[in-house]
């Protein structure tokens, strides 16, 4: 049992690094006034923290497509977001120099856009091994 518990508490701390260390990348960079973007393309892997949608057309329970999310998102629509408005990979492409916000996967329309970046990220991904352990059907 005291093994199970480490494991879990060192998969939050890693969780939470990787949080700290993006947010950090994102205060660190700062646009010069440009319109070209500091990076040529921008990936992102992760979970709700982080899902712009992807989840909408997936066949799970977990999908953030409904009031009230996206209350303070630009368009004022719940887009599949895990938050009222933009996460922090949107405030990071934004700070990076991107024009517009990086697609989810599951809707991007072309190849040349998924070559600017593309969002992987998906709400119960399993990053940790307790997310989604209570939505199991």
């Amino acid at each position: 049992m005291g093994s199970s518990r480490s494991d879990s508490q060192s998969s939050s701390l890693i969780s939470s690094l990787f949080s700290i260390v993006g947010l950090l990348a994102g205060a660190a960079v700062v646009a010069d006034g440009s319109r070209e973007p500091e990076v040529p393309c921008y990936f992102i892997f992760g979970d709700s923290l982080f899902d712009p949608g992807n989840n909408n057309n997936l066949n799970t329970t977990m999908k953030a497509n409904y009031p009230p999310y996206g209350v303070d998102f630009p368009s004022g629509v719940a887009t599949g977001r895990y938050s009222n408005g933009r996460t922090t990979a949107d405030i990071i492409g934004e700070l990076l120099g991107f024009e517009s916000f990086i697609p989810p996967f599951a809707s991007a329309p072309n190849n040349s856009e998924i070559l600017v970046g593309v969002n992987y990220a998906s709400g119960s991904a399993g990053l940790l091994l307790e997310t989604g352990k209570f939505m199991v059907n």
